[in-house]
């Protein structure tokens, strides 16, 4: 089944103020069944210039679990999205610079 893997993600500053909120795709992938609970190794999200990014540097690995599952039955063909557990980035502590 393919699956569109999302994580609802705040951006905070310093004194933990929020900034932003965005909906962060991890992209499209064709997968098992999955179900709540379940764990998804996905790269760690950083912030390029206060845009949410995959840091794709080695080492930087985050596991996180699966939240919900939405199946939309309103589109032709249906889609199907797994969110994983919200996560918060600080401007200045999560910046990982130019990804190449």
């Amino acid at each position: 089944m393919k699956y569109s893997i999302c994580q609802f993600v705040k951006i905070v500053d310093m004194n933990e103020e929020i900034l932003s909120e965005v909906l962060f795709q991890h992209g499209e992938h064709e997968l098992p069944a999955l179900s709540v609970g379940a764990s998804v190794i996905t790269y760690q999200l950083g912030l390029q210039q206060f845009e949410v990014v995959s840091d794709k540097r080695d080492g930087k690995q985050q596991r996180s679990k699966i939240v919900d599952i939405q199946i939309d039955l309103l589109t032709k063909p249906a889609t199907t999205r797994a969110y994983l557990e919200p996560a918060t980035l600080i401007i200045g502590q999560h910046d990982v610079g130019q990804i190449v």
